[in-house]
């Protein structure tokens, strides 16, 4: 079970928060949109001062340690902002987070502290060039005496620029996978970057190459083997932080929306006296309850200490469509006003598109929630009640 900070020191660290999102972070817009390149000489300290980089790491480790219902409205927060950086936060505490769950005593020490103030970083080296993610790895660990030996090739490996540490998951056996943390400066790894992206511009998704690469036996996460299990628990709660993200996101369009179309004014009147505007309007209204309402029940149900494959699949997979949803009729409330570089729209329309693709494309979601309905998932018990 999860409890969190006391709710008054969660405000303060929520309001401090909010306000170097709005005040600091947002301003930068502009300097990262036309140079495709975060600044984290100007980025980092603003993070590191506010506690961002520390926000699901266990207090004892110099973290925050939220709860999951605490933390999803702050990530949702830096959804509202650049793209770039809301991709950054997001991996570095969702890999912090499946550190602190599934690691080791002595890889927890050695790393959450330091990435509780942002001198260190993770990432996750997951899906190949070649391959999926799963069963399908290319990428092999022979045991050699004390050491692991790696042999593959990773891609879209988002912070790959700076992270201090892959989370890099390798088949030990034909039939196993097993999950390692493997340091950025080990020798016989490389790392190229890829072309800039279309949206959340600023960050590197690069290709991470392992050609014999030694990694101690302490590195290896958990028992060879656990690596898909390691990964599941991992994207699991991670999916939820993605559909926080499309909250955010779709939450800033609809308000944009809402105020453009007062101000805006046709034919001697305001367009938000127009139906169909107004339906534009409460049909994203609709979305964006539905979506926070949605994460609400995969929070409460993860801080009790549950489980939740179909939960979290469902918030991704309906996340996804709503932003989509949203950010379309955002740009027809805006008219060609919000195609036009600058605008926030126009921003935000791109920016959503790279939650298809994270943590699952749709057609991994849908799979894992009817694998999860036909398995005998129920929403909640009280449904399969006599009478019910």
């Amino acid at each position: 079970m999860t409890v969190g900070l006391p709710e008054e020191e969660y405000v303060a660290l929520r309001d401090k928060t909010f306000d170097a999102i709005w005040n600091e972070l947002d301003p930068l817009e502009q300097e990262i949109e036309d140079n495709e390149r975060i600044p984290y000489d100007k980025v980092w300290p603003v993070l590191r001062e506010s506690g961002a980089f520390g926000l699901l790491i266990p207090r004892e480790y110099g973290g925050s340690g939220l709860s999951i219902a605490q933390y999803l409205p702050i990530v949702a927060e830096f959804a509202k902002i650049q793209g770039g950086i809301r991709a950054a936060i997001h991996v570095h505490n969702s890999f912090a987070h499946a550190l602190s769950e599934i690691g080791g005593r002595e890889q927890k020490d050695a790393l959450l502290p330091g990435a509780a103030v942002g001198e260190k970083s993770l990432a996750f080296a997951l899906t190949e060039p070649e391959h999926g993610t799963g069963a399908d790895l290319g990428t092999r660990a022979r045991r050699d005496g004390d050491e692991y030996v790696i042999n593959g090739r990773k891609w879209l490996i988002t912070n790959s620029d700076f992270a201090s540490h892959f989370l890099v998951l390798a088949k030990t056996s034909d039939t196993e996978v097993s999950a390692f943390l493997v340091e950025r400066d080990r020798p016989g790894l490389s790392i190229e970057r890829l072309p800039e992206t279309m949206g959340c511009k600023g960050g590197e998704h690069g290709v991470v190459t392992f050609q014999d690469v030694r990694v101690p036996v302490s590195t290896l996460v958990g028992e060879e083997g656990q690596g898909q299990d390691h990964l599941e628990r991992a994207l699991e709660i991670s999916r939820v932080f993605i559909a926080a993200s499309s909250w955010g996101t779709s939450e800033r369009a609809l308000d944009l929306s809402r105020q453009y179309a007062q101000q805006r004014v046709t034919f001697g009147k305001p367009i938000a006296q127009r139906q169909a505007v107004q339906r534009y309007l409460a049909e994203m209204a609709v979305d964006v309850y539905a979506l926070r309402n949605m994460l609400l029940d995969a929070a409460a149900k993860w801080d009790a200490g549950k489980r939740i494959p179909a939960e979290s699949a469902m918030c991704k997979q309906f996340g996804l469509e709503a932003v989509g949803r949203v950010t379309d009729r955002a740009l027809l409330v805006h008219g060609g006003i919000g195609y036009t570089r600058r605008h926030p729209i126009e921003r935000l329309y791109r920016d959503a598109r790279l939650n298809w693709l994270e943590e699952g494309t749709p057609t991994i979601q849908y799979l894992v929630i009817a694998r999860e309905l036909l398995e005998g998932y129920a929403f909640d018990d009280a449904w399969n009640a006599p009478g019910a």
